[in-house]
């Protein structure tokens, strides 16, 4: 049966030609890639990810409060600017790891405040890890160590990112807690 299967799909179609057959799948792929395209952006959005009350009543209210959602210059980052990497690949496995959290919601885990607190840490740690296993990039998309000004940044904050640059160190060794509250359990590193 699976022979027979195989055939039929080798053989040349008798009632199409092949330039129609090439025409229509060609066309077919363009679709499928742009229906996929945009469900992948429509996921990125700011609305999608607070779509869910756990998102909309603890690290939303946070990260209001910050400087990546109000500023000087009106520039807003958003959920994905800093969670969602932008080359295909690193997108595309950072929306299956995304997924896992989907079951979160669907199983109750982090479904009310309590139990997101609960488990605050572990998903910190978890997104902390991945930043720097990528050495900030997402961060560095808009913050980047030789673009920053002597003159227009602070003296001190200045000299600890260039020192930062000199020692390899990514963003996020020092700026964990920059849009979102620290876990409870979280403990400052002591400062060399």
């Amino acid at each position: 049966m699976l022979t027979k299967l195989f055939a039929t799909l080798r053989s040349p179609s008798a009632k199409y030609s092949l330039l129609t057959l090439l025409l229509v799948g060609f066309a077919s792929g363009i679709v499928f890639w742009g229906g996929f395209n945009t469900a992948m952006e429509a996921t990125n959005t700011l609305e999608f990810c607070i779509g869910c009350h756990e998102m909309r009543d603890t690290v939303y209210q946070e990260y209001k409060e910050t400087i990546h959602y109000s500023n000087r210059t009106g520039v807003r980052a958003v959920c994905s600017d800093c969670h969602v990497p932008k080359d295909w690949t690193h997108k595309m496995i950072r929306k299956v790891q995304a997924s896992k959290e989907v079951w979160g919601k669907l199983l109750g885990t982090i479904d009310t405040k309590e139990k997101f607190e609960s488990h605050r840490m572990r998903l910190a740690t978890n997104e902390w890890n991945r930043m720097k296993a990528r050495n900030s990039i997402e961060c560095r998309n808009c913050h980047n160590f030789d673009a920053m000004s002597p003159e227009l940044q602070k003296k001190t904050p200045y000299k600890k990112h260039m020192k930062a640059k000199d020692e390899g160190k990514s963003c996020i060794d020092c700026h964990k807690g920059i849009a979102h509250q620290l876990p409870k359990e979280y403990e400052e590193p002591e400062e060399e």
